[in-house]
């Protein structure tokens, strides 16, 4: 059958079984908005108050069900206010199609009203990117960018598809949902050579990524943890890969890591890192990150391997297939005083409390107690993640939704929205003032769809992080970091249509919150905290774990 291009992307969206799309319309997309009338019976479209909201929400969406978000926006300006969305979904490894307009093919390259080069502009930050310039190829153009972002290592696609080509006619032939390309087949050779390496572990340690919640690999990991008698840890990307309550698991490592999971790392003699990729923030001083450890390294994307840390052996591929075959090669073993280290280092990390967090620790103590266990728990980005990223009870792949990569203040608000909508379950957003300042216009989006979201703010009045930086390591001088605003939550949150809340103490914090949970729609939770609670324990930047910080005396 002959169809216009815009018919032709929406029926192609259609076979991939795109059922939701975030968007702000424009000039350029006119004929695309128009096509989505004709199927608004077929996909919902979700307007955001800003493109920046949008291609969070799509990446929320994205992330709580492992389906790729969708995206659409108009050229210019619109598509430009994608880029910081599509930078954190490719730096998280989340697949996202983004569908822009661009002006006329015959006006590319002569500064047309809102011409943007903005497949050139994402370039850095897609796995890759599409200019449409021919009809004829917009059908299998579009089917490509969905294959590309669910294959291997996920991420998002840019599709660009100037304004001629949505209303250009041409034949379209239906075609199924295409599906990812399949991983390579494990490495015999290699597999054998970790397998060897493992039967002679007497400290072993499962450090997990955002690859395993990806690959659902999960049980696989437990799996191989028991038969070698290992505790696992995780990235921030990896949290929630395994229960937080399993016996092995000791949280979060890194910068900001539990105490018991740095302390393990850092005393193992085999780690093996399952889709981790060994960011700073994870390892510290590279030179004096796991000194006494061979690490094996196992990640869908070669380019991982000895990127960052030198492995002794990689191993390339779906990380579930490779934790299998692993399994199924070792011996069961039981390392007693391994299991005794590591109660020793527990034993520590409990009698160092909340590290003089105790209000931030009772707020996530109380999400914990209400929330259920498939409950969407995202954060932005500062001491909040942090403290939700040690505190907060996650059971279940693709509860905890952050921003790890590239830290993008203001993900909170649409990545909710996002997730929320996705799952049908009301999402809690953990955040502080400042990033709930940058994207909060969000609010009206999530009163408007009706979505069930409580925002959990954290107010402290200032950059958090960044001033725990300068209280530690700049002599407390606060350059920038107070924010000195006068804005009253509880009635913004009014102005938008949303419930808000005021709580003094952590009595009517749970009160609230189990107010928001009991009822519909969007509810903000005001909550003051001390502007000198610190996220503890932490290692120095370019530190390792003898270098870990554990208590501070903040003078008033």
């Amino acid at each position: 059958m002959r169809l216009t291009g815009s018919q032709i992307l929406i029926r192609v969206l259609l076979e991939q079984g795109v059922d939701t799309i975030f968007g702000y319309p424009g000039a350029t997309v006119l004929d695309i908005y128009d096509t989505l009338y004709d199927h608004a019976h077929e996909i919902t479209h979700v307007l955001t108050a800003h493109e920046q909201g949008a291609a969070h929400a799509a990446d929320g969406y994205a992330r709580a069900t492992g389906k790729v978000g969708v995206v659409f926006a108009t050229s210019g300006p619109g598509a430009t206010n994608l880029v910081t969305g599509i930078a954190t979904a490719y730096l998280d490894s989340v697949p996202v199609v983004a569908i822009t307009g661009n002006v006329a093919c015959a006006q590319i390259g002569r500064d047309a009203f809102q011409e943007v080069d903005i497949t050139g502009v994402t370039m850095p930050v897609t796995k890759h990117n599409f200019f449409v310039n021919k009809v004829s190829k917009l059908a299998d153009t579009v089917r490509e960018a969905f294959r590309i972002a669910q294959s291997d290592r996920p991420g998002p696609v840019l599709v660009d598809i100037p304004r001629d080509i949505q209303s250009a006619v041409c034949e379209y032939t239906p075609a199924p949902a295409v599906q990812p390309r399949a991983a390579q087949p494990v490495d015999r050779e290699a597999a054998a050579a970790a397998a060897a390496r493992l039967a002679q572990a007497a400290r072993p340690c499962l450090y997990v990524g955002g690859g395993v919640v990806t690959a659902e690999a999960g049980q696989a990991a437990l799996a191989l943890a028991e038969k070698l008698d290992a505790v696992i840890t995780s990235s921030l990307m990896g949290i929630g890969a395994v229960p937080d309550d399993a016996p092995r698991y000791l949280g979060m490592q890194g910068m900001h890591g539990r105490y018991a999971a740095d302390r393990a790392m850092s005393r193992a003699d085999v780690v093996v890192a399952l889709g981790a990729r060994f960011s700073d923030r994870a390892t510290g001083n590279k030179d004096r990150f796991c000194p006494d450890a061979d690490i094996i390294h196992i990640d869908v994307d070669p380019a991982e391997i000895d990127k960052n840390v030198e492995a002794a052996i990689g191993l390339t591929g779906d990380v579930r297939q490779i934790l299998e075959t692993l399994t199924e090669s070792v011996e069961e073993k039981r390392l007693p005083d391994w299991q005794a280290e590591i109660g020793r280092y527990r034993a520590e990390g409990e009698r160092l409390g909340s590290g003089g967090a105790d209000a931030p620790k009772a707020l996530i103590d109380a999400v914990n107690r209400i929330k259920t266990d498939d409950t969407p728990v995202v954060t932005d980005v500062g001491q909040h993640q942090m403290w939700t990223a040690q505190f907060a009870r996650i059971l279940k792949p693709r509860t905890f939704l952050s921003s790890g990569g590239l830290g993008t203040m203001g993900f909170g608000m649409g990545a909710a929205i996002g997730a929320s909508i996705a799952t049908g379950k009301r999402a809690v957003l953990i955040t502080g003032d400042g990033c709930f300042g940058m994207n909060l216009n969000e609010l009206a989006t999530a009163v408007r769809y009706g979505v069930p979201l409580t925002v959990v703010l954290m107010r402290n009045g200032t950059l958090g992080l960044v001033r725990q930086s300068q209280t530690l390591f700049f002599g407390g001088r606060y350059s920038a970091t107070t924010l000195d605003r006068q804005t009253d939550f509880v009635k913004l949150a009014e102005a938008f249509g949303a419930t808000g809340a005021r709580c003094t103490d952590a009595a009517s914090f749970e009160r609230a919150l189990a107010d928001s949970f009991a009822s519909d729609g969007v509810w903000v939770l005001d909550c003051p905290i001390a502007p000198d609670a610190l996220v503890l324990p932490m290692i120095p930047p370019g530190g390792s774990v003898s270098d870990i910080i554990t208590a501070v005396d903040v003078e008033d």
